[in-house]
């Protein structure tokens, strides 16, 4: 069992944009973060639902690949649910559809605990407030020996990296520059020194750079 976190960041930090208006409510800095993986295969099929084996390979898709592998429960915060954005509609079931891509246990850390919401594919989302070693606790017991994914946000992981919990993280760093929104590194001055770190270049221009725990 590892705790395990991905996130696609630009090449100076940042795992949030800032450049969304009404009429685009992602921007397009986020369009291209996250262009490598929306591209490959695995997330065509796996969170678009598309079964035409459409889809990049490569370093991309290997990564996407393992993302989803093992994976016994996650953790989010409330705005990667959508909370934030719909907290107020007793109805909203999260992003995802009918068929979320998690097919785990999911625990939002929320100051607004609400009832579960259980889907036919075994996704199972369960609202909490709690601290990164409650909310840990609770997922590794869920997880039946798999690993727990803290899924993000950002802020999210960062809570989780500075408690010392993450056993393994996954950087896909985009190649441009945000310039503003959230750092993953911001308060983490030398947390390089506890992981052995190795990077690897994909066809895409993605850099890969992978962190496990010494």
């Amino acid at each position: 069992m590892a705790v395990r976190a991905d996130l696609n960041i630009s090449l100076d930090g940042f795992a949030t944009t800032t450049d969304q208006t009404p009429g685009n409510p992602f921007g397009d800095d986020w369009g291209r973060l996250v262009a490598a993986y929306v591209a490959t295969r695995t997330f065509r099929a796996r969170v678009l639902g598309d079964t035409s084996g459409e889809g990049t390979t490569g370093l991309d898709e290997d990564y996407a690949a393992a993302y989803f592998e093992e994976v016994g429960a996650e953790i989010m915060g409330a705005g990667m649910f959508g909370l934030h954005d719909h907290g107020h509609e007793p109805d909203w079931r999260g992003w995802w559809g009918d068929e979320p891509p998690f097919r785990v246990p999911v625990y939002v850390l929320t100051h607004t605990p609400r009832e579960s919401i259980e889907f036919a594919n075994g996704t199972v989302f369960h609202f909490i407030e709690a601290t990164p070693e409650e909310a840990l606790a609770k997922a590794t017991a869920a997880a039946g020996g798999g690993d727990v994914r803290i899924g993000g946000g950002v802020d999210v992981v960062r809570q989780f990296l500075r408690a010392g919990l993450i056993d393994r993280m996954h950087l896909a760093v985009a190649p441009l520059v945000i310039g503003s929104g959230e750092r993953i590194w911001d308060g983490l001055r030398g947390i390089e020194n506890d992981y052995e770190v190795r990077s690897e270049v994909a066809e895409s221009g993605v850099t890969h750079v992978s962190f496990t725990r010494r």
